[in-house]
């Protein structure tokens, strides 16, 4: 591929985060500039683990994920109830939600995140307030059966992995989202689908100023 369709494809791929709630150098700091104050802000810190589904069936199953959505939430949500796992489709016609891109993308193997393992991907500094969800950008599964063999993982619907777990950005506070999910096999066809586990997601609360953790629940 030459450099400039290389260029494109970035160039696009920056068109379509903007289109599906910007890219996160759009977020705090651009509130804070229109309204003369700085927003207070908080710290997401996003992790994730894989309680069991299917996973015995690997060897290795390594998750690559590029960012996170979030949904601020409105009055809307606390009304309607969706599936755990949406479309892109689906998810905005709830409302408009926020990319938040990793420096560079993370990569997790579920096979090591088993019990209470769990992999933090990365931070964000985020305006405080309530939310909805939160998106994995999952951009690619690879993946090896324990017999050695290959195995296809792919998202429902081929969209981002939805957590229904509402949570807060509070003030001076770090917000521990865990994500939980696992891939399920699909019938006879060989293939796998990676799929959240609402139990296993948890939230959790931890003051910059003090180590003691509250439960979020």
């Amino acid at each position: 591929m030459e450099e400039r369709d290389i260029d494109r494809l970035a160039a696009s791929r920056r068109d379509y985060l903007r289109a599906t709630g910007g890219l996160a150098a759009a977020g705090v700091t651009g509130l804070a500039g229109c309204t003369g104050a700085e927003a207070a802000t908080g710290t997401l810190a996003t992790s994730v683990t894989d309680q069991p589904g299917d996973i015995g069936d690997f060897e290795s199953c390594v998750v690559t994920v590029a960012g996170i959505w979030i949904k601020p939430s409105t009055a809307e949500d606390d009304e309607t109830t969706t599936d755990e796992t949406t479309t892109d489709e689906t998810v905005d016609e709830t409302g408009a939600r926020d990319y938040h891109e990793f420096d560079e993308p993370r990569e997790a193997d579920l096979v090591e995140l088993q019990g209470d393992r769990t992999a933090l991907l990365g931070e964000h500094e985020l305006e405080t307030g309530d939310y909805a969800f939160l998106q994995l950008d999952v951009t690619g599964v690879e993946a090896t059966l324990a017999d050695g063999g290959e195995a296809t993982v792919d998202t429902p619907g081929e969209a981002p992995l939805q957590f229904k777990q509402p949570f807060e950005i509070r003030e001076d506070t770090r917000t521990l989202f865990t994500a939980d999910f696992t891939p399920v096999k699909r019938g006879r066809s060989g293939s796998y689908l990676l799929q959240p586990v609402a139990r296993g997601t948890t939230v959790d609360y931890e003051s910059t100023s003090d180590t003691a953790t509250e439960d979020g629940g």
